[in-house]
């Protein structure tokens, strides 16, 4: 199974969740690839869309390698089996780094707006895809801390071992495609899958404003 592109996933996630829409549900999409992917879907179902900043932790000689991730709060997830090989002052100094890029992208992509209280919320945390989905795992643990009242991931792809994972963070997920053998990346369950830019984030995110 492919999508076409993250509006085709997000048009068909939406489909997926029209029963989960109300105003007692918030969208949480992680930048920048699961935004355009939760632009269709919060259209779809009325509801709020808000972002939960989250930043891979890469192994310092493989940086596209994750060996944990961190939110713009500070939650951390780590796969304790590779960050024994890291120094703790490495891995300290790039915990820091990658909070300080997520709280400046919660200002580059939303200014000085409140983040929505989620307390007793129904939230539904979308991108468009993971492989070993440890930066969906920090941002889940984040946003239970903030006790809302469910937590549903939604996503267009997901290697299956991974799904069983966040099942465990999660108290639903809902995964369009889980295949067990997962090739490559994410990209390559997409037949165009350009990199998202700032600038995209913030015209997905003026647009929406206007269209709620």
């Amino acid at each position: 199974m492919t999508f076409k592109n993250r509006q085709d996933a997000g048009i068909k996630l939406a489909k997926a969740l029209i029963g989960y829409g109300g105003e007692n549900t918030i969208l949480l999409a992680l930048p920048r690839g699961g935004v355009p992917v939760a632009y269709e879907v919060a259209k779809a179902l009325k509801v709020p869309l808000e972002l939960i900043i989250a930043r891979k932790i890469g192994h310092p000689s493989s940086p596209e390698y994750a060996i944990g991730a961190v939110t713009e709060s500070g939650t951390t997830f780590l796969n304790e089996s590779e960050i024994k090989f890291v120094t703790q002052k490495w891995l300290s100094e790039k915990i820091n780094d990658e909070v300080a890029e997520a709280k400046r992208r919660r200002i580059l992509y939303l200014g000085n707006r409140k983040q929505i209280k989620l307390r007793g919320k129904i939230v539904i945390v979308i991108d468009d895809g993971v492989a070993t989905g440890l930066t969906m795992k920090a941002a889940l643990q984040d946003i239970r801390r903030a006790k809302p009242k469910q937590i549903i991931v939604a996503l267009p792809v997901a290697p299956k071992d991974t799904v069983e994972a966040l099942k465990k963070e999660a108290d639903k997920v809902l995964v369009l495609y889980a295949p067990e053998e997962f090739f490559g990346a994410v990209g390559q369950y997409y037949e165009d899958f350009p990199q998202v830019t700032d600038e995209e984030v913030l015209d997905i995110m003026r647009k929406y404003s206007s269209v709620k």
